[in-house]
């Protein structure tokens, strides 16, 4: 069961009085259209949020304009910029970065188009914001591991793209467990931008950097922690070293489900597609709607796996 913790809740008055909504209403007959500018599509955690976008969408008769950033920052400004010059109702962003994705929302603001941030964060404030908190998820896998551990020992830790908002903050997360457990040890910890090949090959070189003192590995998302599999299983190495992800996608579950991936922590993509784009509807539409909602993550092993398989 989805649970949400809800943030400021604007009426109609109050979301009159912002700059989103400056802009004269959306005209009748004409179907509402949403530009949507996602992080990179050759992830499976993104394929599943757009997914579910676009099954809202169309629930909802409202038109989508899907682009892909493929990761890069000034590429997602760019999108956003066109999607200003489209006078779209809407932009939903994905932001690969929070710093370097901000000029995205504040052009969108500057035209008086509301933004929503899903999953991810940028410094400058969008009009709403869909997602979870990302430390939760550091805290919630390294506690796991700090529990197998029995609270002593060697981990590593594989980040995603350096300065997303999702890497700082399961850094920060993991770390504040790592902090309170002297016992643990963070042996190497280096980024592998989200990528599956990426992860296997920086876990293969841990492994010939640092053998047997590797007693666990947190990766910042699954499709890492899986690359971090594959090398230790070939390695040889994975029945001596814990491998906890985050995520919960499908090759995820079913290799925590076999017995192969130790945990992984559950992120409701489809809550947090679907909610983004109710949200940008409900703004334009001038409906009250929830200045920010957040979606608990859920720890994912093997006593619990088969109520998140489909």
């Amino acid at each position: 069961m989805k649970h949400t913790r809800r943030a400021l809740f604007l009426g109609p008055a109050a979301l009159a009085a912002s700059l989103a909504c400056k802009r004269a209403a959306q005209p009748a007959g004409r179907p509402m259209v949403i530009g949507v500018s996602l992080l990179n599509l050759s992830s499976e955690f993104i394929v599943m949020l757009d997914r579910s976008m676009r099954a809202k969408a169309r629930e909802l008769g409202v038109r989508l304009l899907v682009n892909d950033a493929q990761r890069d920052a000034a590429t997602q400004v760019r999108q956003a910029e066109t999607f200003v010059i489209q006078k779209v109702d809407a932009i939903i962003l994905n932001p690969c970065e929070v710093e370097a994705s901000s000029p995205a929302v504040d052009a969108a603001l500057a035209a008086h188009i509301p933004v929503v941030n899903v999953n991810s964060e940028t410094r400058s404030a969008p009009t709403a914001f869909v997602g979870s908190s990302d430390e939760e998820s550091g805290r919630i896998a390294m506690n796991y591991i700090a529990q197998r551990l029995h609270g002593k020992g060697n981990v590593v830790m594989i980040h995603g793209f350096m300065g997303q908002a999702a890497q700082i903050q399961r850094d920060l997360g993991a770390r504040a467990i790592l902090a309170r457990n002297p016992g643990l040890r963070l042996l190497a910890a280096q980024t592998a931008d989200w990528d599956r090949a990426k992860a296997m090959t920086l876990m293969e070189n841990w492994i010939q950097s640092y053998g047997a003192a590797i007693d666990a590995v947190f990766a910042q998302n699954d499709e890492m922690a899986m690359g971090a599999l594959i090398a230790l299983e070939q390695a040889r190495r994975k029945d001596k070293v814990v491998v906890a992800g985050v995520d919960a996608i499908a090759d995820a579950l079913q290799a925590v489900n076999s017995g192969r991936l130790d945990a992984t922590v559950f992120q409701d993509a489809v809550g947090q597609g679907g909610t983004a784009v109710e949200t940008a509807v409900r703004i334009v539409r001038r409906e009250p709607y929830e200045k920010a909602t957040y979606i608990p993550f859920q720890l994912v092993t093997r006593d619990n796996v088969a109520r998140f398989l489909k």
